[in-house]
């Protein structure tokens, strides 16, 4: 992960989320960091890290279907929308493994440019990201 621009990281991030690959370096470290789940909310680095590595153990087969995404950047903040069709199948054997969920969903979020952990090179991260499900009135 190292994308130039804020738009490929959050390509790259639903890219991971399918492939079962990790997701927490997509979020940058510190107490600020909130992610809003469909069924959860998360704050500060180390217990959204413990939550989408929960998420990786208990769930597969992920479908991440982007269909509206914008990304706006300035200097070394960006901030994103989305609609998104997700769908995966629970691998938790307390909730019922097999199980498959589907929604549609809304995706908005914040990225803040980083050090990276290579001397001299930046990356996009998270700072704010909000997941909820899209419900008709």
């Amino acid at each position: 992960m190292n994308a130039d621009d804020a738009e490929t990281t959050v390509r790259e991030y639903y890219e991971a989320l399918r492939e079962g690959e990790p997701l927490p370096p997509f979020f940058a470290a510190g107490e600020s960091l909130v992610k809003f789940g469909i069924s959860e909310q998360l704050v500060g680095y180390e217990t959204v890290a413990e939550g989408l590595r929960k998420q990786t153990r208990e769930s597969e087969d992920w479908t991440v279907t982007s269909s509206n995404l914008r990304v706006t950047e300035r200097d070394r903040h960006a901030w994103f929308s989305d609609d998104v069709h997700m769908a995966w199948t629970d691998t938790d054997t307390e909730t019922g493994t097999g199980t498959r969920h589907e929604f549609d969903t809304r995706w908005s979020g914040t990225l803040e440019r980083r050090d990276s952990e290579e001397e001299g090179t930046e990356e996009w991260r998270f700072v704010g990201m909000h997941v909820s499900v899209a419900r008709p009135f």
